[in-house]
């Protein structure tokens, strides 16, 4: 399991009974999370003294209980700085197990010893965007929600990379990626976190598991000629990591070799020990 073990500033304090019991800065929430089936003790006084609770609803959806919750507020990971706040469906706008793969993007562009372009799709609030910049890439930054993509770019800010080279995209990532390879432009890596489920500006529908297969094809058609890395994860939790492996070992392997690893992504716990699985994840590198 590839483990996101380096923050300071968000903590997974204890989990079970389908909750999370999380620190994010000072503040501490408890969330849904269906992997966590097991009942647990509860024995840290946090779980009853929470600043905000999601609570599910019977009939979908749910909503927030705010003790003393600011409408937002600040985290750091290392040099990246994160706004976080309570959203619809449980969000904070940030996956704090996705700094498992930021270390390995950040490590692939430090030691490529030239230039690198990075491509990231579906890039949400711009945690992998932002920690590829810091590591010295270009970045183009590509998301249907036009929210999305300010948050990130407030993000980019926070981390001191506002001049930073990176574009900012407001399109279905599908129709980007076509207008892409007809210019000619083509990229070192490829960073992929699609959603189980989304629509983009035009009403265009997405499954990823009817999707995603076309979409990596698709998408192998902006690689360069030495691309870096091509990262894929999920939070779905219907795909086993080997399937995004798979996926790039058909796809990406036999137009540039290499080698290709996939497991999960966790967190670790803080009262047990043991480490939360969060996703799935697949890395292949040039090397």
């Amino acid at each position: 399991m590839w483990i996101a073990e380096g923050w300071r500033d968000y903590e997974l304090l204890d989990c079970g009974g389908g909750e999370r019991l999380e620190r994010w800065g000072q503040r501490i929430l408890i969330r849904p999370d269906p992997q966590a089936i097991w009942s647990p003790p509860r024995r840290n006084p946090l779980w009853n003294q929470a600043d905000g609770r999601y609570l599910r609803s019977h009939t979908g959806g749910g909503r927030w209980e705010k003790a003393a919750l600011p409408e937002s507020w600040e985290i750091a990971y290392g040099a990246l700085s994160f706004g976080v706040k309570p959203m619809n469906f449980k969000h904070t706008g940030l996956f704090p197990e996705q700094a498992a793969n930021w270390e390995f993007a950040m490590d692939r562009i430090r030691q490529a010893g030239r230039p690198a372009r990075v491509l990231n799709l579906f890039a949400y609030t711009g945690g992998a965007t932002v920690a590829c910049a810091k590591a010295g890439a270009s970045v183009c930054h590509v998301d249907a929600a036009k929210g999305m993509v300010a948050w990130a770019k407030e993000n980019a800010k926070r981390s001191g990379l506002e001049q930073a080279p990176i574009r900012w995209i407001v399109d279905d990532c599908g129709k980007f990626v076509e207008r892409e390879i007809r210019r000619g432009h083509r990229y070192d890596a490829l960073i992929l976190d699609p959603p189980s489920y989304g629509r983009g500006p035009g009403g265009e529908v997405w499954k990823i598991e009817e999707n995603l297969y076309a979409f990596l094809k698709l998408c192998t058609g902006v690689l360069s000629e030495r691309p870096l890395f091509v990262l894929i994860s999920s939070y779905t939790t219907g795909l086993a990591p080997a399937v995004l492996g798979y996926l790039l070992r058909l796809l990406v392997e036999p137009m540039y070799g290499g080698q290709t690893v996939w497991d999960e992504l966790g967190l670790p716990v803080t009262e047990t020990g043991l480490a939360l699985p969060c996703g799935a994840a697949a890395r292949w590198t040039a090397e």
